[in-house]
């Protein structure tokens, strides 16, 4: 990557950082993971700069969020090789009893959100939150468009049922 376009892509980096910053999240399950995921995202970013083309296909947006999701991807293979999965303290307070029990409680998007699997999960963020094209979202994940396609429909049906209502 020339230096004159170096301060252009870090600029757009920063313009990304609240999308990114979300579509971690919603991958990790909370701030504190999302954010060090982002951090390292984007340190992979600036550092593979060269690797990325103006005018590539899918563009900058894709090329990042798959680096997002590769990051989160990365930080839980360590986790499982450490053999065990960093959670804040005050999870444990509610050790045993589950957000849901009880037929008359509904659940939260996030929740519902959280009990998806995680490509389901991608998917989702990429394209219904983060409002990424079919095309770019299947970039970032390196996946065909129909096997997004696939998953996005799994994941509304499912969140239809974890919801009870209508999406």
């Amino acid at each position: 990557m020339n230096r004159a376009m170096e301060p252009a892509m870090r600029e757009r980096l920063c313009d990304l950082l609240p999308r990114l910053r979300r579509f971690a999240r919603g991958l990790a399950g909370n701030a504190h993971d999302a954010d060090d995921v982002v951090q390292t995202a984007l340190e992979r970013a600036l550092a593979r700069a060269d690797q990325f083309r103006e005018g590539q296909e899918y563009g900058l947006e894709a090329w990042v969020f798959g680096i997002v999701r590769n990051a989160w991807l990365d930080e839980l293979r360590a986790r499982q090789r450490r053999g065990r999965v960093m959670a804040p303290e005050e999870l444990g307070e509610n050790v045993g009893q589950s957000p849901f029990d009880g037929q008359d409680q509904a659940l939260s998007v996030e929740a519902a959100m959280a009990r998806l699997p995680e490509e389901q999960r991608a998917a989702v963020m990429l394209v219904l939150v983060e409002g990424l094209a079919y095309r770019e979202a299947a970039a970032a994940l390196e996946v065909p468009i129909g096997t997004l396609t696939s998953r996005l429909a799994r994941a509304r049906t499912a969140l239809q049922q974890f919801l009870g209502e209508d999406l």
